[in-house]
């Protein structure tokens, strides 16, 4: 199911929507710019994210002169990425043009993967509308209300990560979204590259759900490790998007490589996912077959404590609960205090009720 179809989905029935996805979220496989300008390479990572589970692909849309002044400082870890200026790291980048995006768009089609793309500006907006179901602002766009205006004039759902922002912007932002009758997610971010784990801060998911009706989901830019501990509890906190940079070598020096999932990881987090699904199993408490004959053993039933004759006024000293059940459950004892037996018993004997008068 793509993602349109889920969105309407969880319109309609958020209930139906959880039980069918709680840990099937959309996966969307963020290329960015980890095809070093390749088109060839980019097509790779396409191909990588469709045979390991990926639901979309996304890339970043954007010209280094119109996102960021030259003398811009940097704001990543510089140990994983040197790069010193804003501008410096992303005109190494920005070498696609709309043509590029039409070209990669054709091709996620023909293998059966939605292709999506982040424009960083109102003319790429204007230009890649045509093959983008929805769209996905960054973090840093919270605020940039002309873009929003622009992508909301598109009439096409939203998801917007919320990185680096508080409570009362994102208020603001999706107050001022409403006017355009658009759907809008959010997902929770840190804007840091790469996100410690220390700082991942995952319970900010659970004030998104307790605070906004909105679907909730996850951008990630922590390490991957072999467990994928952050992700699956992002998803069990609620997240039913994960967003997760994606690359065909985590050893490659620089930009988004290092905080990326490959196709390995991304398999066996699927995997791990389908895991998840079976030990959470049912979600309304009742007794499983399994249970069966555990309930019947190793609970108790009432029994005589001692010999007894007929004529005998029964009290609660002469009652004591043994296994196996199957007879009177001890949680009715009170109602035995004070009968007469009409027959002699004996120790250990299950008490029934054709002992009494």
């Amino acid at each position: 199911m793509n993602f349109l179809d889920r969105l309407e989905l969880w319109s309609k029935d958020k209930e139906d929507f959880l039980n069918n996805f709680r840990f099937n979220p959309y996966f969307i496989a963020e290329i960015g710019v980890n095809h070093e300008g390749s088109i060839e390479e980019a097509k790779k990572l396409i191909r990588s994210a469709k045979e390991n589970g990926a639901n979309a692909v996304k890339f970043q849309s954007y010209k280094a002169e119109k996102l960021t002044i030259k003398n811009s400082p940097a704001y990543w870890d510089q140990s994983k990425e040197s790069t010193n200026s804003q501008f410096k790291l992303f005109n190494k980048y920005d070498s696609f043009n709309s043509e590029d995006y039409f070209d990669l768009k054709k091709f996620s089609s023909e293998i059966g993967i939605e292709f999506l793309t982040t424009p960083f500006d109102l003319d790429f907006v204007e230009e890649l509308d045509e093959i983008l179901p929805f769209y996905k602002v960054a973090s840093a766009d919270i605020t940039n209300f002309p873009l929003l205006k622009k992508i909301s004039s598109k009439q096409k759902p939203i998801i917007l990560s919320t990185g680096a922002s508080n409570i009362e912007e994102i208020k603001t932002t999706l107050e001022y979204l409403s006017q355009f009758n658009v759907q809008v997610i959010l997902n929770h971010c840190v804007l840091s590259y790469p996100t410690q784990i220390s700082d991942a801060n995952l319970g900010m998911i659970l004030d998104l759900k307790n605070k906004f009706s909105n679907m909730i989901g996850y951008s990630d830019h922590t390490v991957p490790d072999d467990d994928y501990l952050v992700l699956i509890c992002a998803i069990s906190l609620g997240a039913v998007l994960i967003e997760k940079h994606f690359t065909l070598d985590k050893k490659l020096p620089g930009n988004d490589h290092y905080h990326a999932f490959d196709g390995n990881d991304l398999k066996s987090f699927k995997n791990k996912l389908q895991k998840l699904k079976l030990i959470t199993g049912k979600q309304l408490k009742e007794v499983l077959d399994v249970e069966l004959p555990a309930r019947e053993n190793a609970r108790r039933s009432l029994v005589f404590s001692e010999n007894f004759e007929e004529d005998t006024k029964i009290s609660e000293n002469m009652m004591i609960a043994k296994r196996p059940g199957g007879g009177i459950s001890p949680s009715k004892f009170n109602e035995y205090i004070g009968k007469t037996l009409k027959v002699s018993v004996k120790k250990d004997e299950v008490i029934k009720d054709d002992h009494f008068l």
